[in-house]
């Protein structure tokens, strides 16, 4: 035969204020792991673009250097 379990039985011994806990606890730790991968990705795309913007002005500076200029923009 087949017990049904009496779901009000279970819940008497059942923390809640525990659950809660851990409940926001892993709430946090979530949100600290979206905004770690969040930096990492700006700190990433900052370091790019500034990489860049180096290249762009030094390939600027020797183009000048040597005399030359700048085709006009189309």
């Amino acid at each position: 035969m087949n017990r049904t379990p009496n779901p009000s039985a279970d819940l008497t011994d059942f923390d809640f204020d525990a659950a809660y806990r851990e409940t926001e606890a892993q709430r946090r730790a979530a949100m600290d792991d979206v905004w770690r991968g969040a930096n990492a990705a700006l700190a990433t795309a900052g370091s790019n673009a500034l990489r860049s913007a180096q290249r762009l002005a030094h390939r600027l500076a020797r183009r000048a250097a040597r005399g030359l200029r700048a085709s006009p923009a189309a």
